[in-house]
């Protein structure tokens, strides 16, 4: 269980090419609108809002500043993993090299709650926008063809359509796939500009005044009338001040979540030791640049009072312009920026299985490449993975699903950089994490923290997943390792 890939081994393999090898085809602006599509859904027209009313005010400007940063940590952790072992598998193949293949396994298995079922919720989300749409037509969805059964209705099918297209698309070809994302990427973030520069004229000041509302608990902890834990405890906290610019920050978070899965297109990049960490690091901090000035448009065009309990709290501020044709706009948008998501996690996903069916974990068909170098029967069989889980189970039980995952493989590759750094210090590193182990310390601990304040139906989900895995591990991957057959052959074992 305790089988290491050596780095040289991986990065040879990286080089290999031909027939059945991935194709290097995406430059560094490819890798960056993969970062975008992925980190841009609608949870900068929903996230800004519930934020800036619950807990921030026009703060919630700081909320992002603060979840960049925290994402960043993870950020640079993957950056510096990416360059260095330049091939497909992300957080799955760097445990690999640092951890051994058991922890790797537990990981690979881990990223479908990240990719699969991302694009499960997403996808669910996407068909609520696309009937919205149609609705500004005077068309509509039967509510019983929106809905699983467990929510109400038969089946949600634009849902499962949209999964399936997406899926296809990843069949013909990553190139191709990059040019629709390219587009899609093009189209969300030249309506954010939109908004953002045609709301700026009609921000009023007194709306950001004051620019941190006060919290009552902090008052009362600042003059001893309430202790500490106390505060921490009370309905004071993340309302407001400083505690509400945390709180914030926590939510906002995963707003962010998405720019890992450029590091799973590393073996398709042209030139991945400059490239990865561009794409990584550049889609963060495009992506913040975006939130800061979109959050700051927003909260100054209303008061963040009123988008408590808005369901479309951007076109509720974007009224105050007069530029109502915008509002038709901003769902095409949400939908755009939803497509983009689910293209880019599906392709995340397949590449990860791609990466583990290579090193004999998983079935070789998985790693089975068509004509056009993508892995099409691993898209295939999460084309009916997903549209099931998409089709019928409830967005709220995956969305919690898909955060414990996430921050489960941020943890681990935080933990990766300074096991290498410990244990290969004299490893090539075309991007090296800075202040190290500061930074993947600070990864570890914020993973950590937001991984606790999920519900306990989270854990027990991941405990429950994570056995099923496990077990798949015992009775297939353990025997059909070739990191293991190589092992016993070298040393004369049966």
């Amino acid at each position: 269980m305790l089988y290491k890939k050596s780095i040289p081994q991986i990065i040879q393999e990286a080089k290999e090419s031909g027939d059945k090898t991935l194709k290097r085809s995406l430059s560094s602006y490819g890798l960056v609108a993969l970062g975008i599509g992925a980190i841009i859904g609608a949870g900068l027209f929903s996230l800004t809002g519930i934020v800036a009313a619950e807990n921030a005010g026009p703060a919630v400007i700081l909320s992002f500043i603060l979840a960049a940063v925290a994402c960043s940590f993870a950020g640079l952790c993957y950056s510096e993993f990416a360059s260095m072992i330049p091939v497909a598998g992300s957080a799955y193949t760097y445990s690999y090299a640092t951890m051994g293949e058991f922890m790797a396994w537990i990981i690979g298995w881990d990223l479908v709650l990240e990719y699969a079922l991302a694009s499960a919720t997403v996808a669910v989300s996407w068909s609520q926008y696309f009937n919205q749409l149609l609705m500004t037509f005077g068309l509509q969805i039967p509510e019983s063809l929106l809905r699983g059964p467990w929510e109400g209705g038969i089946v949600n099918l634009p849902a499962i359509i949209i999964v399936c297209l997406l899926s296809l698309l990843l069949i013909r070809g990553t190139k191709e796939s990059s040019t629709v994302n390219n587009i899609l990427v093009i189209l969300k973030v030249s309506v954010v500009l939109i908004f953002i520069a045609l709301g700026w004229s009609f921000i009023e000041s007194s709306n950001h005044t004051p620019f941190i509302p006060a919290n009552e608990g902090e008052e009362l902890l600042k003059n001893g009338g309430i202790g500490f834990w106390s505060f921490l405890k009370s309905d004071y906290f993340g309302e407001f001040g400083i505690s509400g610019i945390l709180r914030g920050a926590g939510v906002l978070f995963f707003a962010f979540v998405g720019f890992d899965a450029v590091s799973t297109a590393a073996q398709e990049a042209k030139n991945p030791k400059r490239d990865m960490p561009i794409g990584i690091i550049g889609s963060l901090i495009i992506c913040t640049i975006l939130y800061v000035l979109f959050a700051y448009v927003m909260t100054g065009l209303e008061h963040y009072l009123v988008f408590e309990d808005d369901a479309r709290p951007v076109a509720t501020a974007f009224a105050k312009t007069g530029y109502t044709f915008l509002n038709t706009a901003l769902i095409i948008t949400i939908i755009a920026g939803y497509t983009s998501v689910i293209l880019v996690m599906l392709l995340g996903q397949s590449r990860v299985f791609y990466a583990m069916s290579k090193d004999g974990l998983l079935p070789k068909f998985f790693s089975d490449l068509s004509k056009n170098h993508t892995p099409w029967k691993t898209n295939a069989i999460f084309m009916v993975f997903v549209s099931l889980f998409a089709g019928f189970v409830p967005i709220s039980d995956l969305g919690h699903m898909v955060s414990i995952g996430t921050l489960f493989a941020f943890t681990l590759v935080c933990i990766g950089v300074l096991v290498l750094r410990k244990t290969n210090p004299e490893i090539e590193r075309p991007f090296k994490t800075p202040l190290v182990p500061i930074i993947p310390i600070l990864g570890i601990v914020v993973c950590i923290l937001l991984m606790l304040s999920l519900p306990i139906e989270s854990w027990e989900r991941l405990g429950i997943w994570l056995l099923i895995g496990l077990i798949i591990y015992l009775v297939y991957g353990k025997k059909h390792s070739k990191i293991r057959q190589q092992h016993k052959k070298e040393n004369n074992l049966d």
